[in-house]
């Protein structure tokens, strides 16, 4: 199956990390040269890929989407899976960082998410197979590519995968506004973990919750009474970057 990539930086770092076939670049009549386009060609050039200049307008019909003039032609997302993310921690001698994601829906706050994930090195994203947005394009774009250079399973169950990473001695944090759960930067967030980050509007599931060895929460002064979760999910992953960095 081949999808349609758009968007300079998601084409730019697709053809980086050479993760996926590439089959064809097209590029506008006339778009303007700069450094990012001068690589695009180049590495699509060093690949092999196919690049053909077309008008505007055409690539405006291949989809509702804010192409900036550049395009992709490409094989699906590679995912990965869980035993491939944890051998990535081990190979670096990192303890493993890992967000799983409980039902997201909208690609817009997963493609936020991934480009703060890859920022402050998480190993590896899980996604469950339904009910759920998975690597399309429209998440690479909003993750301006980072997506490309990280590795993503999919499981069938996230409880399921909660319990298998309990098996492997990572601590599993909820992200939840619960009175219950603690003040994110005073939670040991150093060693071994896996940030679970609920749906919008819904947050985490009953069972994925439960199957938490603990919940964490952002502190809210404000009259609003809950953050974009893509906003609070970048917040526990900077916390935990600043941990690791000063243990």
């Amino acid at each position: 199956m081949i999808e349609i990539l758009y968007g300079r930086n998601a084409v730019c770092e697709s053809l980086r990390a050479r993760r996926r076939q590439a089959y064809k670049l097209m590029l506008a009549e006339g778009i303007r040269q700069s450094d990012i386009i001068d690589q695009i060609i180049s590495m699509a050039k060093r690949a092999g890929t196919e690049v053909k200049y077309t008008e505007r307008r055409n690539l405006d019909q291949l989809g509702d989407m804010h192409h900036q003039g550049v395009m992709l032609e490409a094989s699906e997302y590679p995912y990965s899976s869980l035993d491939e993310i944890i051998s990535l921690a081990h190979s670096r001698e990192e303890p493993p960082l890992l967000l799983l994601l409980d039902l997201l829906k909208d690609p817009q706050n997963v493609g936020s998410l991934l480009r703060t994930a890859e920022a402050v090195g998480v190993h590896g994203i899980v996604i469950q197979r339904r009910r759920a947005v998975g690597i399309t394009p429209a998440a690479v774009h909003t993750s301006a590519g980072a997506v490309e250079h990280l590795r993503v399973a999919q499981v069938t169950n996230i409880a399921r995968t909660i319990s298998l990473l309990k098996e492997r001695d990572v601590w599993v944090a909820g992200l939840e506004a619960v009175r219950e759960a603690q003040i994110y930067h005073h939670a040991d967030l150093k060693g071994a973990l896996a940030v679970v980050v609920g749906s919008e509007g819904k947050g985490m599931r009953r069972l994925v919750r439960e199957r938490c060895d603990f919940l964490i929460k952002l502190p809210m002064l404000g009259q609003v009474s809950s953050l974009n979760v893509a906003v609070a999910g970048s917040a526990v992953l900077y916390e935990t970057l600043r941990q690791r960095q000063e243990s």
